[in-house]
């Protein structure tokens, strides 16, 4: 499978494209980079730009 974002432009499922299940295929699809781009700046579903910064902290982990 080639997944999508489910936003405008894109399919509602958020699936590009889907091989046959339990058979050895390769599958090809063609994905506009610049919408991507866009619709991670400007798009509807913007999770890591919307997440609640007093609930989630990105923290390094190690070497301490």
């Amino acid at each position: 499978m080639v997944f999508t974002p489910c936003d405008f432009s894109f399919p509602t499922t958020g699936i590009k494209a889907e091989a046959t299940p339990n058979t050895e295929m390769i599958l090809v699809v063609d994905v506009d980079i610049d919408l991507l781009r866009e619709l991670n700046a400007f798009g509807s579903v913007r999770n890591l730009k919307d997440r609640r910064g007093d609930i989630y902290e990105i923290r390094r982990v190690g070497s301490d």
